[in-house]
């Protein structure tokens, strides 16, 4: 459509913005997105993330940009002067009037024929499903025996070594040792998977090797260690190269370490934080059983006091009636000073009388009679009902109920026992009789 502004007979004066605007989409219309190599110049990281910079030859060079989603898995040490291939769009920018590239793929020049291989076999295998998350197999969380495959001599295996021990010393661990780089490595990693799948001794493998160029990582990009990882019976974690190192190893492994380090720290927990976990539960769980004894104790405390022993009541009981005794025997005296007093003015009001003594005398004696018929007659009163008082008091003593061939039985805790249901077949019981005790075992319980 752009192109019409110059083919058009009738020429028309252009604005600047629809020049640059139809120049913009020729150019997108007519260069497809291809490969440019060239040495980097002018490379500015900008605050974004997104990278500017010129790429140049002997001759000529050329704005590139690289937006931040494009290059966030790339290695932050690109530098100026670094030899690059970039798969690239041409276009202009309008703003300016600059043409440049927006780059898509930046790798080092040379290797160009790798990362397209590389490309092709993840593609594939992706397609095959190889990569799914379905079929992944979960880690072990504690690992019977850790599994090592990589070179005896990798400073990898000792940070793995290292790390292992670290945190849970007590998982043994087996090396299964394979070349990690150069001819035949490929094969012999295979073989390794192989053969801890045949022994079947780990629970868990570290495929692991330090960092290094691709050529030096290659090894793990082959199709055959893919598939045997991705056959292998045993769980996986890849932990090769460095961070920004990715493999066809890792995209199949059941998880990907970015180091080794990292790998061996996936495999096995950490025996402090467990340690401190346990202790957290064991303080979580004690808590509300401490808790819970408390208040029963001082439930227990509280139903102590609150019980009374029946020598207690019966010594209460007593003592109320000693109290009672005391005062109906004041009261006795006291009735009977008052009829003496009493008797003594009638004495002497009849010795005033003269002529009448004779006849006070036996009116005094006849009343003497019945004061004394009367005093008797309360005193028995009050007898009779100290006899009611004494024999209810004696209803209540619990020696007298046992003596009636009663019998008191506890259980081993010496609680009272009231409901055989609260009994066990072979329970010890503590029986109290009227005289003397025994203990016993329960045979049989019913009702």
């Amino acid at each position: 459509m752009a192109a019409t502004f110059f083919l058009k007979e009738n020429q028309r004066v252009l604005s600047v913005s629809e020049l640059a605007h139809a120049i913009n989409q020729l150019l997108e219309g007519a260069v497809p997105l291809l490969w440019v190599k060239g040495e980097i110049s002018n490379l500015v990281k900008a605050t974004s993330g997104h990278w500017y910079f010129a790429l140049k030859d002997d001759q000529a060079q050329v704005r590139c940009v690289m937006f931040r989603h494009k290059n966030i898995l790339l290695d932050n040490a690109l530098d100026h002067g670094a030899l690059i291939e970039v798969l690239a769009s041409a276009t202009l920018y309008e703003a300016r009037g600059d043409f440049q590239l927006v780059v898509e793929q930046l790798r080092p020049a040379g290797l160009g024929a790798l990362y397209e291989q590389f490309a092709r076999l993840k593609q594939r295998l992706e397609q095959e499903g190889l990569f799914a998350s379905t079929r992944k197999q979960p880690l072990p969380r504690f690992p019977k025996r850790v599994g090592v495959i990589t070179s005896i001599q990798a400073a990898a295996l000792r940070d793995v070594l290292s790390t292992l021990k670290q945190r849970l010393p007590s998982v043994p661990v087996v090396i299964y040792p394979a070349p990690v780089q150069g001819s035949g490595s490929a094969e012999k990693i295979v073989q390794a998977i192989g053969l801890a799948n045949s022994r079947a001794e780990c629970s868990v493998l570290i495929l692991c090797r330090g960092g290094g160029s691709i050529e030096d990582l290659w090894s793990f990009n082959e199709e055959v260690v893919a598939r045997a990882i991705a056959g292998s019976r045993i769980p996986i974690v890849s932990g090769i190269g460095h961070e920004t190192d990715f493999t066809i190893a890792d995209f199949v492994a059941d998880e990907r370490a970015p180091t080794p380090t990292a790998a061996a720290q996936r495999v096995v927990p950490d025996r402090l934080s467990l340690q401190q976990g346990l202790r957290d539960l064991s303080q979580h769980l004690m808590r509300p059983m401490r808790n819970r004894l408390h208040v029963t104790m001082q439930t227990l405390d509280y139903l102590q006091r609150r019980i009374v022993h029946p020598a207690e009541q019966l010594q209460r009981k007593q003592q109320s009636l000693d109290l009672l005794q005391q005062r109906m025997q004041r009261n006795f005296e006291h009735l009977l000073q008052q009829q003496q007093w009493r008797q003594e003015s009638l004495i002497r009001r009849m010795l005033g009388a003269g002529s009448d003594f004779h006849r006070l005398q036996d009116r005094q004696i006849h009343m003497r009679g019945r004061l004394i018929n009367a005093m008797h007659m309360l005193n028995n009163q009050r007898q009779a009902r100290l006899d009611t008082l004494m024999q209810h008091l004696g209803l209540l003593n619990p020696d007298r109920v046992l003596a009636r061939g009663y019998s008191l039985v506890k259980d081993e805790h010496g609680r009272l026992v009231t409901n055989a249901h609260s009994l066990n077949v072979g329970s010890e019981l503590g029986i109290v009789f009227g005289k003397g005790w025994a203990r016993a075992k329960v045979q049989e319980r019913g009702g």
